[in-house]
């Protein structure tokens, strides 16, 4: 090995550069919410983009992403999820030079409003169904990560740590139509939660006042302990495909 190394000559292949993008949502106003950037440096100048970025040569992907998001966004606190997401590697997606992307998911409730740094002259978090034009290939990874972020709730109980310690099952439904960004009927939704084993379980509790009807009070529930939900809770137009 040793001797191999010692004639080893990297400059033998084209040079390739690793980067990082960063697809951070959250559920704000009811509405399913991405962390968006505007570049402060060229390429794309003054366009909007995912937060990311080259990464170090002595540090690993995952440390690289969050690294990122904090320099660009100021939220320096690790997001409570944060997985891979995909990697995109055309050859022209980046017009400086051969760039391949590791994209990650970041998705939590209650993260914090952003702040600029590094390179980025402003950060916001912004709609998902009313976004600009974002930078690069950045629309496609996105893309990707809604869909990666609706799925998980599909089959884990991710939402309910959006929804509380306690919550009705018409809080934890407003949280599921927030991020399909469909509605959902309250009837089917509520029968198709509680026969779900462990995904929620009875506080013995209930609010202390009726609906806006003036209807009976909702019983309160809390988070089981499912780690994945059997049968999945599947988006309406999942259902369809399936049949």
């Amino acid at each position: 090995m040793e001797e191999f190394l010692a004639s080893y000559n990297p400059r033998l292949y084209a040079p390739v550069a690793v980067t990082v993008d960063v697809v951070a949502l959250t559920v704000r106003d009811r509405r399913l919410h991405v962390l968006i950037v505007e570049r402060g440096v060229e390429p794309y100048a003054g366009s909007w983009a995912l937060p990311g970025g080259f990464i170090k040569p002595d540090e690993d992907l995952a440390e690289a992403a969050v690294r990122e998001l904090a320099e660009e966004t100021g939220l320096d606190t690790r997001p409570a999820h944060i997985e891979q997401l995909a990697s995109y590697g055309a050859p022209a997606r980046d017009p400086r030079m051969r760039v391949v992307s590791i994209s990650y998911l970041a998705f939590a409730p209650d993260l914090p409003d952003p702040r600029a740094g590094s390179d980025a002259a402003a950060a916001v978090w912004h709609p998902v169904d009313d976004l600009p034009p974002l930078a690069f290939d950045h629309g496609r990874i996105l893309a990707e990560g809604v869909e990666r972020a609706r799925a998980k709730l599909e089959y884990t109980p991710l939402a309910t740590a959006f929804a509380g310690d306690t919550f009705t099952v018409s809080e934890l439904r407003l949280i599921y139509e927030s991020v399909w960004g469909t509605p959902l009927h309250a009837g089917n939704f509520h029968r198709k939660v509680l026969s779900v084993p462990g995904f929620v379980e009875g506080t013995g509790e209930t609010t202390e006042s009726g609906g806006v009807r003036g209807g009976p009070r909702a019983k309160l529930y809390r988070a089981g302990d499912a780690r994945l939900l059997h049968p999945a809770l599947l988006r309406p137009s999942r259902e369809e495909e399936i049949r």
